[in-house]
């Protein structure tokens, strides 16, 4: 397109991002806690229903008062906990409930939780120790988590994309261009991705609108490169700048849509998941997505021609300076020409170590209870230890049955792993609600079996029974995350192949690529994990995080996939098949293992936030696109389509030479 046609269009889509920037705001998802549990799980209708009942409007946190000096309570001490406390067997700790409203959430639930331990703290003497737990207390740290880390994430992953820019391009200037519009890119799209998830009925939240970030950031990155790249190609073949940025946006625009267009569809399949923030990711994340493709096509073009050559000082590409630079030298070239030498050998050997990589799969702990969501000491944590040294585990932490037939009370007292049961009140409508204590340790696999029993005994008596509590909850989400890995992975898998034939036109090639992809993703998922419960030392991995590692490494990888596979497109029908592969990796090698490196730096940084579940997504994801990167494209890739030879190209593109 013509110069004005492009600055045109890029004044346009500014003026429409500032636009929706000032009519929509910036929202206050980043506020909100993550829902991991849907609208329609028992827990959750057991929520609803106990606002029926006195009290029911209201959430406890749990006050534990012990001495510093670990000695018994003394008269003193116990009236010191405050009115109605209770005193442990041992006599080392009293409890006291402090009732919150039950529909704080986010940033108002993180700030009564702190006014009461401020209120808690002062007003202990000398010698005592007052720690504020429960489930409220658990959503607070859980809030507070997310405060500043929209500022947090934005300020390191700039920084590392800065410095990844600076050493691939060798320039003081070129890095700024890029980074600008991406981060200005990050900030439409945080506004627009949430104002769409708001309009279809969803919630974004804290853990949503970070991971949104990461992934504009990483692959608006990825856009950027891929199109400087070939600009810089296409300048060493052609004297006036703005030809040379023309036929570079033609070439790179088709494989960044195909990538954009494959990340876009595998989020929205996340929308056939029933956890609320699985849902709200998915449509905030693609519509970040497309804002970045859109910047990176229409906005960072006409910055680019502004400069000119100028923009790669001091290492300026000269017309003719690299007339031939795919076929006889350089690294990129050397090692796909000794893929294609070997392509049995090579990926055998590849394809081996992958498997290999497989097997931390086996026996995976999967699923992280209420305290072990954070890699920092948090106060619920510490407080719920102390009550769990004093108390009977499940003294704090009840299971609630809501029915409406008085039988069902027996029917709990009866339930195998129940301790104890005690009436909870009747509500106006004629429900009957009791608080029953479990001997099992809170959100263990004890617990759940406990919890599964417990609902068959009601369902039998009152099939309209519920059984709601922590417990439940917990319960309740790790079926939601079962459902939804098998669910949501199929679709990612038809949705991603379905983009390929539709981009390559090829019988073979969309089903080889996804094959090895998925084998790729698995193999960093084993190995990832297995990194996260015996290096790092996490109990087990967040219910959540192998459906989104799965759906990042298999919609990104194939990014790199569709980058290389296009140029050998490209490239083949002049060259043939064996040298268009060869061609596609030297032309396309720099590029992507820079995309690759800054993508996987950019997950890596969700690890500067305290939880669990996002720092071992950033291990797993980083160390599965390194793979990509290093493996997959450069060494499976190639070796299989030489292997495989101009068959892989049928019935799209004849490859016979």
């Amino acid at each position: 397109m013509s110069n004005r046609i492009a600055w045109a269009l890029a004044l346009i889509v500014l003026m429409l991002s500032g636009t929706a920037m000032a009519l929509l705001g910036t929202g206050d998802s980043a506020s909100q806690s993550p829902v991991a549990v849907p609208a329609g799980a028992e827990s959750a209708r057991a929520d609803a229903l106990r606002t029926q009942f006195p009290g029911g409007e209201t959430a406890p946190a749990i006050i534990v008062v012990t001495r510093t000096d670990d000695a018994p309570l003394t008269p003193a001490d116990i009236a010191a906990a405050g009115p109605g406390a209770r005193v442990s067997e041992d006599g080392k700790a009293a409890l006291r409930v402090a009732p919150l409203a039950a529909d704080l959430s986010g940033f108002d639930l993180r700030d009564a939780v702190h006014d009461l331990r401020s209120q808690v703290s002062a007003s202990m003497p000398d010698g005592l120790r007052a720690q504020v737990t429960g489930g409220p207390a658990f959503g607070a740290d859980i809030a507070n988590s997310f405060a500043g880390a929209n500022f947090t994430l934005l300020a390191v992953t700039a920084t590392v994309v800065a410095l990844l820019l600076i050493v691939t391009y060798r320039s003081p200037i070129l890095w700024l261009i890029p980074l600008l519009v991406i981060g200005f890119a990050d900030q439409v799209g945080a506004v627009v991705g949430t104002a769409v998830a708001a309009a279809t009925g969803l919630s974004p939240d804290g853990s949503t609108t970070g991971i949104t970030s990461v992934l504009v950031f990483g692959a608006g990155t990825n856009y950027a490169l891929l199109l400087i790249s070939r600009y810089r190609e296409e300048l060493s073949l052609r004297s006036d700048h703005r030809d040379a940025l023309r036929v570079a946006w033609r070439a790179a625009a088709p494989a960044i849509i195909a990538s954009n267009a494959t990340v876009v569809l595998a989020l929205l399949t996340l929308l056939f998941a029933s956890a609320p923030s699985n849902r709200s990711l998915g449509v905030q994340a693609a519509a970040g997505l497309v804002v970045a493709a859109v910047f990176v096509l229409f906005v960072l073009p006409p910055l680019l021609g502004l400069f000119g050559r100028r923009l790669f000082w001091p290492f300026i590409p000269e017309t003719g300076s690299h007339a031939a630079p795919l076929t006889d030298s350089g690294v990129w070239h050397r090692i796909a020409a000794g893929v294609a030498r070997r392509p049995g050998r090579v990926a055998t050997v590849a394809l081996a170590g992958l498997a290999a990589l497989c097997v931390g799969l086996v026996n995976l702990p999967i699923g992280l209870s209420q305290t072990q969501q954070f890699r920092i000491q948090a106060e619920s944590v510490a407080g719920y230890d102390t009550l769990a040294a004093h108390f009977p585990s499940g003294l704090t932490n009840p299971t609630t049955v809501i029915a409406s037939d008085p039988a069902v009370g027996e029917a709990i007292t009866g339930t195998p792993g129940v301790v104890s049961v005690m009436p909870a009140g009747r509500s106006a409508s004629g429900l009957n609600q009791w608080s029953a204590v479990l001997a099992a340790a809170p959100a263990s696999p004890e617990a759940f079996k406990t919890i599964d029993t417990l609902r068959d005994s009601a369902h039998r008596i009152d099939a309209d029974a519920v059984v709601g509590g922590p417990d439940a909850q917990a319960r309740d989400a790790a079926a939601a995350a079962q459902h939804d890995r098998k669910i949501v992975i199929p679709a990612i898998l038809l949705v991603v192949l379905a983009v390929l034939y539709v981009l390559l036109r090829s019988a073979l090639a969309p089903l080889i690529l996804v094959a090895v992809t998925v084998l790729s993703a698995l193999a960093a998922l084993g190995v990832g994990g297995w990194a996260s419960v015996h290096l790092f030392g996490f109990p087990a991995l967040d219910n959540g995080t192998p459906l989104f590692a799965f759906l990042f490494l298999v919609a990104l990888g194939v990014d790199y996939t569709i980058f290389l596979v296009t140029r050998a497109r490209e490239e083949t029908p002049e060259f043939g098949n064996r040298q268009g592969i060869v061609r596609a990796v030297s032309a396309t090698g720099a590029v992507i293992t820079s995309a690759g490196i800054v993508l996987a730096a950019v997950f890596c940084v969700l690890g500067v936030l305290p939880l669990i579940v996002l720092t071992q997504l950033g291990i797993i994801v980083g160390l599965g696109i390194l793979l990509d990167t290093f493996v997959v494209r450069t060494v499976i890739i190639p070796a299989l389509f030489t292997l495989i030879g101009p068959r892989i190209w049928w019935p799209g593109l004849r490859a016979e030479r």
